[in-house]
């Protein structure tokens, strides 16, 4: 066997600037040489050919092709396989050069888990992005600290909701149950993501009808509300319903990332006309991710892309409720969401599916202050109706920033109470940071 020497190196003896590194999960048989199979998988989404061919010269080769930096086998097999073993695991790094796709995303995912993502047990679990890739991205144009100077509020996590039903209504109930969230205390409402434009609810009629009841809601609470109103659609129709909601008074926009594209999401993003928060919905997510052994990691696919690509907060599934998320890949993602990034602002993580007034101990314990809690049943099918659904959540997340407990609360606020009596508090199993065994 001979490697190329130029395909597996040291990273130390990279430009860093160069290159983006790849991180990998992969499984093979016990017989599978592994620095000859990750040689193979940067070659695959560089050169691209397993044969020589004429015009891979020396200067082609030095340029473009993946370099292999790192192959680490966990267990570290050194001497021998043991009996039984029928499957061995790697973590594999590749730096690709950037400069082979630009400053933009559907290439360097073309680049990064393109073809390979055919081969068998093969995950793109991290990227790590140089300065040089980082400095053509503006990133988002509001992010935590932007959101909380429109809305005033800085002192508390904000309160999301999603109007339910998902879809059927008419923009006039739209605006009826967008004005019960928003009275009883939700700062930012959404569309749900399966409604955009459809004939019984016209993205412009019902911009209007929300927006007029959005303004008499934060006349009678005294605070400002924001309607995120969903644009997804082909791409050029996405920039045509951005103008659309906002000349209609639209304050916030979502979009559905993952179904309509990393770069498409830029397009509005970026554009200068469109000064609104934008809203990221993790739909169609779940079919990269949701593999163990192939695909794309959800703390990549659902937290740093998407903020690279300049959403201003975004819906990340929780473990409380009706998806199967993990509870380390829940936080690993609202920290990939607000931990430093180069100039990216951070911005909103949004722990929604499921998410109850019982949960809010945990997610602020998990967070702190900023976290923007999406619920969608528990305050449109709260006992008492959406605005006291609405305001339990807000009574609680009081009490808890005052130092109080979601149990004590209850005793004094009968919203609270009902939605704690209908769905319970939330205790994860109690385990200290070093209880190793837990």
């Amino acid at each position: 066997m001979y490697i190329d020497p130029i395909s597996v190196q040291f990273p130390e003896n990279l430009d860093p600037e160069r290159f983006i590194i790849a991180t990998y999960y992969c499984a093979t048989k016990p017989s599978t040489n592994m620095v000859k199979f990750a040689a193979a998988l940067a070659i695959e989404q560089t050169c691209g050919t397993w044969l020589k061919v004429p015009g891979e010269t020396p200067e082609v080769r030095e340029r473009a092709i993946g370099r292999v930096v790192g192959v680490y086998e966990a267990p570290a097999y050194q001497i021998g396989i043991p009996a039984g073993v029928e499957e061995r695991h790697f973590i594999v790094r590749i730096a690709y050069p950037w400069q082979n796709f630009g400053p933009q995303l559907s290439m360097m995912l073309s680049t990064v888990i393109g073809n390979i993502s055919s081969s068998g047990k093969v995950k793109l679990v991290d990227l790590e992005f140089p300065k040089s890739f980082l400095s053509h991205f503006p990133g988002p144009k509001f992010g935590v600290e932007g959101i909380r100077k429109l809305l005033g509020v800085y002192d508390r996590p904000l309160l999301n909701n999603m109007i339910k039903p998902c879809i059927g209504l008419t923009p006039e109930k739209t605006a009826e149950l967008a004005y019960e969230a928003a009275v009883g205390g939700v700062d930012v409402i959404k569309d749900d993501e399966l409604v955009c434009d459809p004939p019984f609810c016209r993205l412009t009629d019902r911009v209007k009808a929300v927006m007029e009841a959005i303004r008499r809601a934060d006349d009678v609470k005294g605070e400002k509300t924001l309607y995120a109103f969903n644009i997804t659609a082909p791409a050029m129709q996405m920039k045509e319903n951005a103008y659309r909601a906002i000349e209609a008074g639209a304050n916030a926009l979502m979009i559905n990332f993952a179904a309509c594209g990393l770069d498409t999401t830029r397009m509005i993003t970026e554009d200068p006309n469109i000064n609104v928060p934008i809203l990221a919905h993790s739909d169609y997510t779940g079919a990269q991710y949701e593999s163990e052994w192939s695909g794309v990691s959800a703390t990549l696919i659902g937290a740093k892309l998407p903020r690279l690509a300049g959403l201003d907060m975004i819906i990340g599934l929780t473990p409380y409720g009706k998806f199967p998320m993990m509870m380390d890949t829940f936080i690993n993602m609202g920290i990939q969401m607000l931990s430093p990034l180069q100039h990216i602002k951070p911005v909103f993580p949004m722990p929604g599916g499921g998410t109850t007034q019982g949960h809010i101990e945990d997610v602020v314990k998990k967070f702190g202050k900023d976290v923007m809690i999406a619920a969608g049943g528990a305050i449109h099918g709260h006992p008492m109706g959406p605005a006291a659904g609405a305001r339990a959540f807000r009574q609680g997340i009081d009490a808890v920033m005052a130092g109080g407990t979601l149990k004590e609360a209850a005793q004094e606020h009968e919203e609270l109470r009902a939605a704690l009596d209908a769905w319970g508090i939330y205790e994860e199993a109690k385990t200290g940071i070093f209880d190793l065994k837990g």
